[in-house]
């Protein structure tokens, strides 16, 4: 049987690392242009960073929580074999759609925390061009959050297939360990 303690762990990590992915996309930086007193350049002003430390909290949280899981099923590779059947095929494309899930939820977050700490840093003669004041794209926390629902329930459902799977397995010839001998005619 499935750790009950374990799940709901996990499922607190997610739902806190979902909180905060959700709170990144509402607090993503904007920019404004701003000339300078004497008007001789513009340059970009952006506001709160936060979206940032709310994206790197998400990530990590969902880093831990994805860690947890593993640990818990020996990552599918280490320990007793599962016994043959539909659970333990349920649970390798859970584990697989598990992973891809948790990929692509954690490039979102990184990539949306990497662009929305990055800053134009450069200004503009008066006269010219306005500068590009550059911003993490709308969306993009957004998808993160979606991925890190996705990655939770994947993963929970993963780890109760696991779990079945190794709790029903019967070795093979009644424990015996070695080769079974028959007799020889």
């Amino acid at each position: 049987m499935a750790s009950k303690l374990l799940l709901i762990i996990v499922f607190v990590f997610d739902l806190i690392a979902f909180g905060l992915a959700v709170a990144a996309e509402q607090r993503r930086s904007t920019a404004r242009i701003v000339q300078d007193g004497e008007a001789n350049y513009n340059y970009c002003v952006y506001n709160s960073d936060i979206a940032t430390g709310y994206g790197v909290g998400a990530f990590l949280f969902l880093m831990v929580s994805q860690v947890l899981i593993m640990v818990a099923s020996r990552c599918f590779c280490c320990g007793k074999p599962l016994s043959p059947g539909g659970s333990r095929a349920c649970s390798v494309i859970l584990f697989i759609v598990c992973w891809v899930f948790f990929f692509i939820a954690e490039v979102c977050l990184l990539a949306g925390s990497v662009e929305n700490a990055y800053h134009t840093k450069y200004r503009t003669i008066f006269g010219a061009d306005l500068p590009s004041c550059e911003t993490v794209r709308k969306g993009v926390f957004a998808a993160g959050a979606a991925f890190i629902f996705f990655t939770a329930i994947v993963s929970e459902f993963y780890y109760v297939s696991y779990s079945s799977a190794r709790e029903s397995f019967q070795p093979y010839g009644g424990g015996e360990t070695g080769v079974g001998m028959g007799t020889y005619k």
